[in-house]
């Protein structure tokens, strides 16, 4: 089921590093697959458990935890555990999470558009049936997901963060405005950016690690590194670790669903 996915691309002429005591794993998007998420965990608690005591583990999760996958949900709930059983778990609000949490304030239109990108599976793992779900129209259906989502939810959700810095790496969801300064960069962009950022050669003061778009590999740049390898799709979750100035890969994989093709958003 695991395997490391050491690629080095084109590689990078500057050393980066996370402070000394410290071990980071990100975790690309998620996107409902609990099974994968699971298995990606167990592999990193091995992995660290290798590598010996004495760091402090920080997890990072790069957004989209929701949507395209079957149980959402879950996702939800084990991370919201995760959250507490490890207080140095870091959270980063993917494109689909933040549709997703305005869908639950009972909006239609955000609902409908959630439906677009994937939203089904979510909305069918918070109980609402295969009927239920043919039989409401958007307004109803929108207020009645906003009933079957737990407060804990949404305020978890809502208290994701736009962007992380740790060391030399900054985590984001979807990338960078290129020749934007970070304190002017638009939640929409680090949520949505894709052609504009993953085309420029600019160098960034940090390396940029991001999920959002889907490389067969951890797509290893240098000024970037994307970790989206499409669990849903490919059935592979993967992480970057990072200590020193170590870097590795890891995954978790399972079964694929080729079924989806829409990946654009």
């Amino acid at each position: 089921m695991f395997r490391s996915l050491l690629r080095t691309g084109s590689g990078t002429t500057r050393s980066f590093s996370v402070p000394p005591g410290q071990r980071v794993y990100a975790i690309g998007d998620i996107h409902g697959r609990l099974d994968l998420l699971n298995a990606l965990l167990r592999e990193i608690e091995l992995d660290s458990g290798r590598r010996g005591d004495g760091s402090e583990v920080i997890l990072i999760f790069l957004g989209d935890l929701v949507d395209r996958g079957p149980n959402s949900r879950g996702v939800i709930d084990r991370l919201l555990s995760l959250s507490r059983e490890v207080p140095t778990s870091r959270f980063l609000l993917g494109n689909h999470d933040e549709v997703f949490l305005k869908a639950t304030l009972g909006d239609p239109k955000a609902l409908r558009f959630l439906v677009r990108i994937g939203g089904k599976e979510t909305i069918l793992s918070y109980g609402i049936t295969e009927n239920e779900y043919r039989r409401l129209d958007y307004d109803d259906l929108a207020i009645f997901l906003a009933s079957k989502v737990p407060e804990e939810h949404i305020n978890f959700l809502s208290s994701f963060e736009d962007y992380i810095v740790i060391g030399d790496y900054m985590f984001v969801h979807a990338g960078l405005r290129p020749g934007v300064d970070i304190s002017e960069q638009s939640g929409s962009d680090l949520r949505w950016i894709r052609g504009e950022f993953l085309k420029s050669k600019s160098s960034y003061p940090h390396m940029i690690v991001h999920g959002h778009t889907i490389s067969e590999k951890a797509d290893v740049q240098k000024n970037r590194i994307g970790i989206d390898t499409g669990a849903f799709t490919s059935g592979c979750l993967t992480a970057i670790g990072l200590e020193g100035v170590e870097r590795w890969f890891l995954s978790a994989r399972g079964e694929s669903d080729l079924r989806w093709v829409n990946i654009a958003d």
